[in-house]
């Protein structure tokens, strides 16, 4: 168990490597993560990606979500990769929705940004 967010956090499951993972059928806000510091400090985790979904098994876990390249970049592997998941009690998408935006404002996790296009004729 982590906890993530302000003040005491919110109870995470994990984090678990993803590599591996198989995602279960549940609503959940989850968190990507990697430790940028292994060697020195193996017990600490960056959050590098927040998200939620109604059904995690439909995330398109653990390689095919959108945004993994970023994660496996950000990480240096994809066997460095890790997440938790949190199934809000009550469980509805607003209120993980609120839960996502917290834990964004609180972490400022680089592969939440927008992916960058180029803008034509530049």
């Amino acid at each position: 168990m982590i906890r993530l967010g302000p003040a005491a956090g919110y109870p995470f499951d994990g984090p678990r490597l993803l590599g591996g993972w198989t995602p279960p059928p549940v609503a959940a806000v989850y968190a990507v993560l990697y430790k940028p510091d292994p060697d020195t400090r193996p017990e600490r985790y960056a959050v590098i990606y927040v998200g939620q979904g109604e059904d995690l098994s439909r995330e398109h876990f653990p390689f095919r979500h959108p945004r993994a390249a970023c994660w496996v970049a950000r990480a240096g592997s994809r066997w460095k990769v890790h997440i938790c998941t949190y199934e809000v009690p009550g469980g509805l998408p607003a209120h993980r929705e609120q839960i996502v935006r917290e834990l964004t404002a609180v972490y400022h996790p680089r592969c939440n940004a927008p992916t960058r296009r180029p803008v034509p004729g530049s």
